[in-house]
């Protein structure tokens, strides 16, 4: 079977892409110290995690995750705290595929991320296997049936068709947004899982991003977005009437999404690049550790002295100290006030 994704490219859907185009712009060259982009990152995954096993019915709150995160000991349920490890593992997937020299996205894949998200939760038979039996979605309240997945004699083909749609030369001018929001649709409609589908189509559909060049520097997470509604998340699937019906208000919505969480980036990483007082610089700023902390202890104090950092660094040398300085100061993130023992560093203004 092919696959041949109905859909329109509406004016909302092309005002979203635009904003998330204009996001992205000021995201990746924002000038951060790289102890900012590690806490975005590692702030980033914690809400993924959190908000794409909530949207699941996990019950751990993010402070939990956080602790399960940290290998701190919980009282919770079993399956709860190894669906939160399961999920971790999966970002570190994502990452190495990415670094790696990969290019495109297979079936194996596929069955990897799922294998790791059921790891001590499902049987091993089931862990990266694709359903022996039929199924249907319902809604969790009236329990009406909300899709009719396929034949599962049928998910084999199914899979291999989206994923060669995927690679195709013929989607190459394709917006990878639109790719990443298709690949997602279609593949909650096939249902090829037994269980963790819905993380499984989350998880890959941001892979596909992060291959096509959208990574964003790893600052966002969908998962949270849809958690804050998960009703508009899941109605938006349920507009899509089939593996061919028309995902234009699925588009949207999905769109809609990466625009308002990559906003959320965009003013935090603009409030960040202020808070440093390094927005006059150019491009990105290349920091090591040392000059970090003298950073963080300006940005807390105002002002730094040659007592005030051989207290903060006291295993370094001060020729190496005044060399970090004079650094920052050639970079005009900081300037020298003063003269002799009298003398003090601040932010430039």
């Amino acid at each position: 079977m092919m696959i041949e994704p109905n859909y329109s490219i509406s004016h909302r859907i092309l005002k979203h892409i635009s904003q998330i185009e204009a996001a992205k712009e000021v995201i990746e060259n924002a000038p951060l110290v790289p102890f900012w982009e590690r806490q975005f990152r590692e702030e980033k995954a914690l809400r993924q995690i959190h908000h794409s096993t909530k949207l699941e019915g996990n019950m751990l709150s993010l402070d939990e995750v956080e602790a399960v995160l940290s290998g701190e000991k919980i009282v919770a349920k079993r399956r709860e705290i190894q669906e939160v490890i399961n999920y971790r593992k999966v970002t570190e997937y994502i990452d190495m595929f990415q670094s790696s020299d990969k290019t495109q996205i297979s079936e194996d894949t596929i069955k990897t991320v799922h294998s790791l998200l059921v790891h001590e939760i499902l049987p091993d038979k089931w862990s990266g296997e694709y359903r022996k039996a039929n199924v249907v979605i319902e809604a969790s309240d009236t329990k009406e049936v909300t899709h009719r997945a396929p034949d599962f004699e049928a998910v084999p083909e199914l899979v291999r068709s989206l994923v060669d749609w995927l690679n195709s030369e013929e989607i190459a001018d394709v917006h990878p947004i639109l790719k990443s929001g298709i690949f997602h649709v279609i593949f909650a409609k096939i249902h090829p899982f037994i269980e963790a589908n819905g993380r499984t189509s989350r998880a890959v559909s941001t892979l596909i991003l992060y291959l096509e060049g959208y990574d964003i520097k790893k600052f966002f997470s969908l998962d949270e977005y849809y958690d804050e509604d998960p009703l508009s998340y899941y109605l938006a699937l349920q507009s899509v009437q089939g593996i061919d019906g028309d995902m234009t208000e699925w588009l949207e919505f999905f769109s809609e999404g990466l625009a308002v969480e990559l906003d959320r980036v965009k003013r935090r990483v603009l409030e960040m690049s202020k808070e440093y007082k390094t927005r006059k610089s150019k491009g990105q700023i290349a920091l090591n550790e040392r000059q970090e902390l003298i950073l963080h202890y300006l940005e807390d104090h105002g002002q730094i002295r040659n007592k005030d950092w051989r207290e903060l660094i006291p295993d370094v040398s001060d020729d190496t100290v005044l060399r970090d300085l004079k650094d920052l100061m050639d970079k005009e993130v900081i300037e020298k006030k003063g003269k002799t023992k009298a003398a003090y560093y601040q932010l430039t203004d």
